[in-house]
């Protein structure tokens, strides 16, 4: 039975594409994100978890102010720092054997060098870049459109999807639905095909724009070189959730520091893989070194000498 499910065609000469969270492939979900840059994983959580996860950082939306500029409307409450705030949400959806593999896939990066006369290869897993919730109160004016991949410098120039390589972009985006998404309560405007364009292209007029529509549960996937935005809260009585986390090559810097967001005392009750997603490793070759060995040592409580890192 195929994992797709039949979606509307955007008015564009791109489709994003619908899949069954439960029946989908590792490989379906990287081929629809070359060809398009975004597609949904529908029913990847269920509501029990979604509930908790709610509850876990209900009191950080609740004590949130409105931000100082324009980038988010002042309707809006934001909470980042989730592996420390919600072990569930980090364990669920970061952790998730299909978002892991996914971004593995896409975002690893190899590299071969010579030292003397043998040569070296390197292997760099792509790790956490950013996580927050975002909640768009009723009210809320329309976020412009943008790409996040701004924030690494990148300067790409505009391909075909069949041109398209899997070292071109640097972050992946994941954004669950905690709640009803709708056009009409701020569901995130994306572009399907801006991944293909260069980077100094802008977004243009807003006729090619597909809404992120989902129920809580469901997952949008998106390349960070997409242009994208929340839109305008219409609603006069709902407010928009959506967890939403980056991860990017491990050899990048991070956006939000994962370091000071996540308080160490809590960083060593988490499972080593997280652990190592957060940062807490070296990016091969040399990158992230603690006196000249590895980070895990110093939060899984573990003694490590002087080695080839």
């Amino acid at each position: 039975m195929s994992s797709r499910v039949e979606m509307p065609a955007p008015a564009s000469c791109y489709s994003v594409e619908s899949f069954n969270a439960s029946s989908v492939t590792q490989a379906e979900i990287v081929e629809s994100l070359i060809r398009n840059g975004g597609c949904f994983l529908r029913g990847m959580i269920d509501q029990q978890s979604i509930d908790a996860m709610l509850n876990d950082v209900q009191p950080y939306l609740d004590a949130d102010v409105p931000w100082e500029g324009d980038f988010f409307p002042k309707e809006t409450r934001r909470v980042n720092g989730l592996p420390a705030k919600s072990p569930l949400y980090t364990e669920k959806v970061l952790g998730h054997p299909l978002i892991t593999a996914v971004s593995n896939d896409l975002l690893t990066t190899r590299t071969s060098t010579w030292i003397g006369d043998k040569q070296e290869h390197y292997v760099s897993p792509p790790y956490l870049n950013s996580t927050s919730v975002l909640a768009i109160g009723p009210g809320a004016r329309a976020q412009q459109l943008h790409r996040d991949d701004s924030i690494h410098h990148t300067k790409l120039p505009k391909i075909t999807s069949d041109q398209y390589t899997k070292d071109r972009d640097t972050a992946l985006g994941i954004f669950l639905a905690a709640s009803k998404t709708t056009v009409a309560n701020g569901a995130t405007r994306f572009i399907p095909g801006s991944h293909l364009d260069a980077s100094g292209y802008g977004p243009g007029d807003e006729s090619k724009v597909v809404y992120a529509e989902m129920e809580p549960g469901d997952v949008f996937l998106m390349l960070a070189s997409c242009f994208h935005g929340g839109s305008a809260n219409t609603t006069t009585d709902q407010t928009r959730k959506l967890f939403g986390s980056f991860v990017c090559r491990g050899y990048l810097r991070q956006e939000e520091n994962q370091f000071l967001a996540n308080p160490i005392e809590e960083v060593k009750k988490m499972p080593e893989s997280i652990q190592r997603m957060i940062g807490y490793s070296v990016s091969s070759p040399y990158c992230g070194w603690v006196d000249l060995k590895d980070p895990i040592s110093f939060v899984r409580d573990v003694k490590s000498g002087y080695k080839d890192l």
